[in-house]
């Protein structure tokens, strides 16, 4: 089944300004869909429509069978959007914001409390209930705007830039829970700037550029189309002249670490085998997470290229 069914979706603003093109997008119940796009690509507009935020100018929204011009109230009631801006009463305590969402979704106040109990327990938030939500940390904001975009259980969780400002260790904590809940069930769909992040956890993935879907595939589909792979390596020893190998681009980080792009045409033996004959050891290796936005970046130009700009 379908969770989101875009077709032919057009925003146009009052003074000539088209935010999306006509796009199609189909998002299947159970994945985890990244959505990605320069800022004013038309992310945060298409995602303001599916959440009724936003009038759409033309075109159809179906969200788990549910049209949302026929059916608003059911569309509603399947999503839950967690927005980039806190957008919460600052001066209410955490556990009552998150009961208050509940009761706007018709849910009665005894199952509301224990709703709220379990996503606060859920997100590791639940002994700062009892504090006004202005004291909380920037990443404790982030994981309250979850928990209420939760607890009235949605099948559709919308993540509009989910973990911006957040610390690193926080940031994985927080993917861990969003793999745990898209395991259980949940579809997600993610708009994220930190393209490592998007990679790391989902299996579809649609670009926008300029109002227009100028991709929409797999992510290891995706991924294969890249023409290079990024290493970081660590050496053994500081090499004075660094190499010239076919097919590879050095970039000295430090003394005893190298960045090392390599053409897939090439490959990373051949890249060891080299290092091998010039006698320069590799103490360790790891693959760098930058593959997708070095194709997104190529992707964007080359629709420029496209269109002459």
């Amino acid at each position: 089944m379908k969770a989101l069914e875009i077709k032919q979706l057009e925003k146009c603003y009052g003074n000539g300004f088209v935010a999306l093109k006509g796009i199609d997008l189909d998002v299947h119940e159970g994945d985890f869909f990244a959505l990605l796009g320069a800022n004013g690509a038309g992310k945060s507009t298409a995602i303001g429509i599916v959440a009724s935020l936003v009038n759409k100018t033309s075109g159809s929204v179906r969200v788990f069978g549910h049209d949302l011009d026929k059916e608003p109230e059911a569309v509603k009631r399947c999503i839950g959007l967690v927005p980039q801006e806190f957008n919460f009463n600052q001066f209410e305590n955490v556990f009552d914001i998150v009961v208050s969402q509940a009761g706007y979704y018709g849910i009665a106040r005894g199952k509301a409390l224990e709703r709220a109990e379990i996503c606060l327990k859920q997100l590791d938030i639940w002994d700062k209930r009892a504090e006004a939500s202005r004291m909380l940390s920037g990443g404790m904001k982030r994981r309250l705007m979850i928990a209420r975009a939760l607890v009235h259980e949605p099948k559709l969780l919308i993540l509009d830039e989910p973990t911006a400002g957040v610390d690193i260790e926080m940031r994985r904590s927080m993917w861990a829970f969003f793999k745990k809940i898209n395991a259980a069930g949940t579809t997600i769909i993610l708009t994220t700037h930190y393209l490592e992040e998007a990679e790391s956890l989902c299996r579809h993935i649609a670009i926008i550029n300029k109002g227009e879907v100028i991709e929409n595939t797999d992510m290891k589909g995706l991924l294969e189309k890249s023409v290079e792979e990024v290493f970081v390596l660590n050496l053994e020893n500081h090499v004075e002249k660094v190499p010239d190998i076919p097919g590879c681009t050095i970039c000295v980080v430090d003394e005893t670490i190298w960045q090392v792009s390599v053409r897939k045409d090439t490959g990373v033996h051949t890249l060891f085998n080299e290092l091998n004959n010039l006698n320069i050891k590799v103490t360790g290796i790891r693959n760098e997470f930058n593959r997708l936005e070095q194709f997104f970046l190529k992707l964007v130009e080359s629709k420029k290229d496209e269109i002459g700009v």
